[in-house]
């Protein structure tokens, strides 16, 4: 690759890391975006990064009276705190790398976590659906409730300007 267009042009990458063996930049911009969200925060902070464990604490009371399949609830639950478990993990871990400036581990941690928490879900959701249809159907549409909760609330919290604490 020709270097002088690298250094023409080093102005415009300066949210990249040079981690390519073509010597082609890589952006790390979202990744330390990401390590401003997550400290303190007000209740309105704290509601939409916690929104979905809430969400999911009061569908116990909801599937119980509406006579809904408890193993569907449980597969779903038990899945969506194991994904918010490699999640905490997987952030955890990159803000060690990202400290040390390895943001090659962080971005791969987050990666990796991010497609295992998918599957996680994902297989929770079609195994118990095999093994009884109706309890499948009740996991399925819990996980799909999280997932539009959580979303939502990383999207609003991004939002949101910081609060004082």
């Amino acid at each position: 690759m020709d270097r002088s267009w690298d250094s023409r042009f080093r102005s415009v990458f300066s949210a990249c890391s040079r981690a390519s063996s073509w010597g082609l930049r890589l952006s790390t911009l979202a990744i330390e975006g990401s390590s401003r969200v997550g400290g303190g925060g007000g209740p309105l902070t704290l509601a939409l990064r916690y929104g979905d464990l809430a969400l999911l604490a009061i569908a116990l009371p909801i599937f119980v009276v509406a006579g809904w399949p408890l193993l569907g609830y449980a597969v779903a639950a038990a899945a969506w705190l194991a994904q918010r478990g490699i999640e905490l993990a997987a952030n955890r871990r990159a803000s060690r790398a990202l400290a040390t400036g390895d943001r090659r581990t962080a971005l791969g941690a987050l990666a990796a976590a991010t497609l295992g928490r998918v599957w996680l879900v994902a297989l929770a959701v079609l195994l118990v659906g095999l093994a009884e249809r109706e309890s499948g159907l009740a996991a399925a549409i819990l996980a799909a409730v999280l997932v539009t909760v959580r979303l939502g609330g990383r999207f609003l919290g991004r939002l949101h300007p910081e609060e004082a604490s």
